[in-house]
């Protein structure tokens, strides 16, 4: 989040923000069934919104609190998981995909635009080591399924054990499973292919430029489909100050507002509104400003329930330990 949305705010109200930070959604979910306190707002992907819900960790939203939410664009409303909004606004959208060091890629004759360039034992012959994936159990399967042809959502037996053999044959090609710095290491050219997520990645390229590193950085959807994502804004149930909450959140959905947090990270916004002041980096990708035909190929993932869990993790741990 831009310095200056906080500042604006904390002028505009009179207050001060304080930001904690996590690595994903289940380190997240982990800190508030320890007991975390005292947070006001809390900024949770889609998928994992049933886990907060259903517990009453979140406070229902009072609409008249938020005349700006009238702004969101239809196709952000209405996820399954809270389908009224009653709990949550759309935060930020980003897809799933890869990134890669375009020379490099093409000089070893590798497709970015599929997802066999990760998952290919042939492809990966000519980038050994040269290559991160997401260490996220959910998001590495859903691609894995998508490589096969199969539902990025399902949760059955025989796609997750099919899955499972896709990514234990990838693995020994892989330089390291990375959350945290493969764009990073994507910029500094250790790295030449990375799954990892369009608003990392878009950084990551805008590094690249302002260095003037001597490659060019990029990243695209793939031909089987990909994951798209949103993270949203919820109030806690126990927050301490629900009234400076809810106008933190009509304040991220000004158009000003959402557009400067799209240019900072990369996202897409769901705010109609921050059109305008979009530049044409973000306005005229193919990717973080995608047009119906190519959204409607891109999934939403779901929330899986207590056995689906349960079998992933049995998987992953399986696939990390050997």
């Amino acid at each position: 989040m831009p310095a200056s949305t906080i500042q604006a705010f904390e002028a505009r109200c009179q207050c001060r923000v304080e930001q904690s930070f996590y690595g994903d959604n289940e380190e997240l979910l982990a800190k508030l069934a320890a007991g975390a306190k005292g947070y006001d707002l809390i900024f949770p992907s889609t998928f994992v919104l049933p886990a907060l819900i259903g517990p009453n960790k979140l406070m229902q939203l009072d609409k008249s609190k938020l005349p700006h939410s009238k702004d969101i664009l239809p196709a952000f409303l209405r996820v399954p998981y809270d389908n009224n909004n009653a709990y949550h606004e759309p935060f930020m959208i980003g897809v799933t995909l890869l990134g890669y060091n375009a020379e490099k890629l093409k000089a070893a004759g590798v497709d970015p635009s599929s997802w066999a360039a990760i998952f290919d034992p042939e492809q990966l012959k000519k980038i050994r080591n040269k290559v991160t994936v997401l260490d996220s159990s959910r998001e590495l399967f859903a691609a894995a399924l998508m490589y096969l042809g199969k539902d990025p959502n399902s949760g059955t037996q025989e796609d997750l054990a099919a899955a499972s053999e896709v990514i234990r044959k990838a693995k020994p090609y892989w330089a390291a499973f990375n959350n945290d710095s493969y764009s990073r290491q994507l910029a500094n050219g250790n790295i030449w292919l990375a799954m990892g997520n369009s608003s990392d990645l878009f950084q990551a390229r805008r590094e690249v430029r302002e260095t003037k590193r001597k490659f060019k950085l990029e990243f695209t959807a793939q031909k089987e489909g990909n994951e798209w994502w949103m993270d949203t804004v919820a109030i806690m149930r126990d927050a301490p100050r629900p009234d400076l909450a809810h106008q933190f959140i009509d304040f991220l959905l000004e158009g000003k507002t959402a557009a400067a947090q799209a240019k900072a990270s990369g996202g897409i916004s769901p705010v109609s509104t921050a059109a305008a002041f979009l530049d044409p980096e973000l306005s005229q990708h193919p990717v973080l400003n995608p047009k119906p035909q190519d959204f409607a190929k891109w999934t939403l993932m779901r929330a899986y329930n207590a056995n689906e869990r349960r079998l992933l993790s049995r998987y992953w741990t399986a696939i990390k330990v050997h």
